[in-house]
């Protein structure tokens, strides 16, 4: 298939075969026990924003993360907005059975922005419904990055509660064989701030 010249599709096409040329013959041993099945060790839940990559962020090979993508880093309580969110939980903590769940919000976070200007969005309803799930006490049209940064925290904090209200979380947390985590990636920094439930705090994680 021809494209027209300087799309964004042909930059993309052109990295797979810079892929499929000198990536994969480096590491054809795994992609060909990946291809047999997959054992994630976490499921990592994400904002859509196209800064993050969390096997960057992570160093994560192929094969250890199994991500949901979704504005916001929203989970949405059980069984309210069943879809794809609920069964990607449902799939990868009953199915895969993965030890650890991440949810993981960031600095900058338009869905943030838009949760305290909600009338910025009326054009969109579809966002704006997904943003009642981002629990904010205020309106507050052009917030300081302190402020906005301790609304990203408690989004991740009540997205970890909302978690937990899911039936296979529930009950593998009664098994005690699953953990939750919940992180702020700082973008500009390159940072990673992880909540503490004893304490109530986001911390850096070279203190945990």
């Amino acid at each position: 298939m021809a494209y027209p010249g300087n799309v964004p599709v042909e930059k993309f096409l052109g990295g797979i075969s810079r892929f499929q040329k000198h990536v994969y013959p480096k590491h054809q041993d795994l992609f060909e026990r990946l291809a047999l099945g997959q054992r994630p060790e976490a499921l990592f839940i994400t904002c859509g924003d196209s800064r993050i990559d969390p096997c960057l962020l992570t160093q994560a090979k192929p094969g250890e993360l199994f991500i949901c993508r979704v504005i916001g880093n929203v989970v949405p309580p059980y069984p309210d907005a069943i879809g794809g969110v609920s069964a990607t939980i449902e799939y990868a903590v009953g199915v895969l059975r993965v030890p650890e769940v991440i949810v993981c919000g960031h600095t900058d976070c338009g869905v943030m922005r838009g949760a305290l200007n909600p009338e910025a969005l009326e054009a969109y309803p579809n966002v704006t419904a997904w943003l009642r799930y981002a629990k904010v006490e205020r309106r507050e049209p052009e917030p300081s990055p302190e402020y906005l940064l301790a609304l990203t925290e408690d989004n991740v904090v009540a997205q970890l509660k909302n978690l937990r209200s899911h039936p296979s979380v529930l009950a593998r947390l009664e098994e005690g064989d699953l953990a939750l985590h919940g992180w702020v990636y700082h973008i500009g920094p390159g940072t990673v701030t992880a909540y503490n439930e004893a304490r109530g705090t986001f911390e850096t994680t070279t203190s945990l």
